[in-house]
């Protein structure tokens, strides 16, 4: 497993219409066009349908949208840490506020994913919430106020406290924990503010896949760094 390095950009590409089939692929090169001239790191999160075809065919990191506390064996419909591995991925979002997991489902599954290899990001609601989620072990946690996600206002202007919150919090259950934070993120001065309280960097999602030129709007979020 590869730790990433910031400032950090996580691009999750969720299941929108704009990233079905081959599209998911085209707005990864995109991704990887942009790290590569830059020298930023971008991560992206392409549909689970497409999880194997992006991660063999581009160097950025690739993740998965979410894992589930699953063993190989006879479970239908489920996504295991192992699976995510053999697909190429290097790591995996887990309850991301679209997709709740419990704590005991969140450390089964941040424990799987540690012995198959991968590094983990663990969505939050609130610093509080961040401080339990960081005694799991995950070696990211992305604070994300719900009611902000897919908005037209980022939390590092909506809630700025609960970045700094977070940071002090996580840090003082474990310093060796990053922190990202998302939710209504969209241009570079979002990601600059999100840097100077303390984050990473960022996780977004409707900011770059639905826009309209995702290559311009990247090149936005990374104008400041």
């Amino acid at each position: 497993m590869t730790k990433l390095s910031g400032p950090l950009i996580v691009v999750n590409f969720k299941v929108y219409r704009e990233v079905e089939g081959t599209n998911a692929l085209r707005m990864a090169e995109i991704c990887e066009d942009v790290s590569r001239t830059s020298g930023i790191t971008i991560a992206v999160c392409p549909p689970m349908t497409e999880l194997g075809t992006v991660a063999r065919s581009v160097d950025i990191p690739v993740l998965a949208q979410n894992a589930d506390p699953k063993a190989p064996g006879s479970s239908t419909g489920w996504v295991t840490p192992s699976m995510i591995k053999a697909a190429g991925a290097m790591g995996t979002l887990i309850n991301h506020s679209e997709h709740r997991q419990t704590m005991e489902a969140m450390a089964e599954t941040v424990s799987s994913c540690k012995e198959c290899g991968l590094m983990t990001i663990i969505c939050a609601d609130t610093a509080e919430y961040a401080s339990q989620i960081a005694g799991l072990g995950p070696d990211m946690i992305a604070v994300e106020p719900p009611e902000l996600i897919g908005g037209d206002i980022s939390v590092t202007d909506a809630d700025p406290g609960i970045v700094v919150r977070t940071v002090n919090s996580v840090r003082s259950v474990d310093s060796g924990i990053s922190v990202l934070c998302g939710a209504g993120v969209k241009t570079g001065k979002d990601v600059k503010k999100a840097l100077e309280l303390g984050s990473l960097g960022v996780l977004l999602a409707s900011g770059v896949v639905r826009s309209k030129d995702p290559k311009a709007s990247l090149e936005d979020l990374i104008r400041y760094l």
